[in-house]
């Protein structure tokens, strides 16, 4: 019947244009079709997605509609029915929560015609199932380091293990594992992606757009309705009732852990993001991190809600306990979902928590506890569960701080995530069940340089040491944890970035937080706050950006445990995913 429906349909076209009526070659009305998800797009098995087709542009009301999925109506092909929305130039097709569950190559083909036109275009995916494994991995711990680029590992290093005569004292946790590989980083709109577009390729295995999560953009205003992709927290609670957790040292409705669980096109809707959080399909059992005011009622002082919800209410009544600062999440026990968040925003980098300890910095957030030991307190709830869990660590102010070039404190925050990857690393080695992945979200333009010091008299841009008289910097760890014990001294990085404002450095640490530069009637201009006298650094951004931006590098990933075999050569974003579903074996029913 469908078929002898477009059989009648295609010859009234060849007849309209036999007939002089449609002009040979004008078969197209000047339509422009969108298919979500797009093209090339990989799904797992057993995935759930939402497609839609979005005609736009169009030149007279749309009669017909006609979308196969390999050769089949796509309503018949889902067995649901499909929803129609739009007005006289645009509308669009949509069918929810469907998904491919068989593996093998899929085709979708849209035809739209209207009078006197027709309209055509097509899309090929990839259906996977999740591949056989010897030994499949219990749990899974992703670190992700913001922004946390090879240079940046690097430094790392340098800083934490020191070097004697070209060799480094020691490795990071992070280069201590048995796979090494690249990821690529680019999103589906641009070469250069943003955190939550990148993060989202890592738990949906899909591509999306500059500041989206969990979804493909659509053209319409509304950030909550495009079309959504099923995300790993999503699948590992819908399939196998596994525990899971975020834990980040940002907001936790921030893109990265936000990423995890939400489905928005525009990552700022931060107060939506924690309702979703409540949704008990995606809701984690831990969430440790930043961004109070983003639960808490309006009228409490520093809210950012727009309503009197008190979301830190409404997870202690769905059966959280609730911690507050450091020492309370060190009182806590193990319970079985525990909610922490430990500032109104983000939270401090280790250096102003742990090493300055400046009242005017940390404020009333004089108490918060370290990466690593809110990774250890998630790992203790999580692995409670028999089923195994899915957790998600953030490093998040090695982004934050790489924007304003302040190296010292991303450094410090670098070395601070190694620190859980210990963690991680310590619980794994006890039964052997669990993937560690360490990568980054996407790169930052910073590089190492030599060496800045002013112990002959020079300063400023003399005082950058290169090649043999670089020497090596004199950072020293005399109590041996891991950190400098001092991030200024006699001898320190030369860093220098690709991509900056006009702004001044005199390459020295700065013993507060600052941006760089400020915008001054649309302007950037050097912050005079910052680095007063410092050599003029000329900028090569737009001249209304005020602070260092992302770059398009690979960035290394490094992997140890059951399906850690997966992690090497060089893997687009989206595979990140399948790697961890396929060491978990994830096969999500309808």
């Amino acid at each position: 019947m469908f078929r002898t429906k477009r059989l009648l349909i295609a010859l009234v076209l060849v007849f309209t244009m036999l007939a002089g009526l449609l002009p040979a070659g004008a078969n197209t009305g000047g339509a422009k079709i969108t298919i979500l998800p797009i093209d090339r797009a990989k799904f797992l098995a057993g995935q759930k997605f939402d497609f839609q087709a979005e005609a736009t542009d169009l030149p007279g009301a749309a009669q017909y509609w006609e979308i196969e999925v390999n050769g089949q109506p796509m309503a018949s092909y889902f067995g649901k029915a499909e929803e129609t929305s739009g007005d006289a130039k645009t509308v669009r097709y949509t069918l929810r929560d469907v998904a491919f569950e068989n593996a093998g190559p899929v085709t979708v083909n849209v035809q739209i015609i209207g009078d006197g036109w027709v309209e055509s275009r097509s899309a090929s995916y990839q259906v996977v199932k999740a591949q056989s494994q010897a030994k499949p991995a219990k749990n899974v711990i992703l670190f992700v380091g913001d922004g946390m680029s090879l240079p940046i590992r690097t430094a790392a290093r340098v800083l934490s293990k020191g070097m004697s005569e070209g060799r480094f004292n020691g490795l990071l946790e992070m280069d201590q594992m048995e796979e090494l590989g690249l990821i690529t980083t680019s999103g589906m709109d641009s070469i250069v992606t943003d955190s939550a577009n990148s993060a989202s390729a890592y738990a949906t295995g899909h591509k999306s757009a500059v500041n989206a999560m969990g979804v493909y953009p659509n053209s319409t205003k509304d950030p909550m309705d495009d079309p959504k992709v099923e995300n790993i927290v999503e699948l590992a609670k819908r399939s196998r009732d596994m525990a899971t957790g975020l834990v980040t040292t940002s907001d936790v409705t921030d893109a990265t852990p936000a990423a995890m669980v939400a489905h928005t096109r525009r990552r700022g809707e931060m107060n939506a993001i924690a309702e979703q959080m409540l949704d008990p399909v995606r809701r984690p059992d831990v969430i440790l991190g930043g961004g109070s005011n983003h639960f808490l009622p309006k009228s409490t002082p520093g809210s950012k809600r727009k309503d009197d919800r008190n979301l830190i209410s409404e997870f202690e009544q769905a059966g959280y306990v609730f911690a507050g600062d450091r020492t309370s999440l060190a009182q806590t026990g193990t319970p079985d979902k525990l909610l922490g968040l430990f500032h109104l925003s983000n939270m401090n980098t280790y250096i102003d928590r742990e090493v300055t300890k400046n009242p005017a910095v940390l404020k009333s957030f004089s108490d918060q506890p370290t990466l690593w030991e809110m990774t250890d307190k998630a790992i203790q709830i999580l692995s409670k569960n028999p089923n195994g869990f899915f957790l998600m660590v953030e490093g998040a102010s090695i982004d934050k701080q790489a924007h304003p070039m302040d190296w010292e404190r991303s450094i410090y925050d670098a070395i601070e995530l190694d620190k859980a990857v210990g963690v991680a690393k310590r619980f794994a080695a006890k039964n052997n069940d669990t993937l560690i992945i360490v990568t980054a979200d996407h790169s930052h333009g910073m590089s190492i340089t030599g060496t800045y010091h002013e112990l002959d008299g020079k300063t400023g841009r003399e005082g950058v040491r290169v090649y043999a008289d670089a020497g090596f910097p004199t950072f020293e760890d005399k109590d041996d944890d891991g950190f400098p014990d001092n991030p200024a001294p006699d001898v320190t990085l030369a860093v220098g970035w690709a991509n900056h404002p006009d702004y001044q450095d005199d390459f020295k640490f700065n013993p507060a937080p600052l941006e760089p530069a400020v915008v001054l009637d649309g302007k950037a201009v050097p912050n005079q706050e910052r680095d007063p006298g410092g050599a003029l650094q000329t900028g090569n951004l737009p001249i209304r950006v005020n602070n260092e931006v992302h770059t398009a590098e690979d960035v290394p990933v490094t992997a140890s445990g059951p399906g850690a075999g997966y992690f090497n050569g060089v893997l687009d974003n989206t595979e990140l995913f399948y790697g961890m579903v396929n060491a978990l074996g994830l096969k999500p029913g309808k």
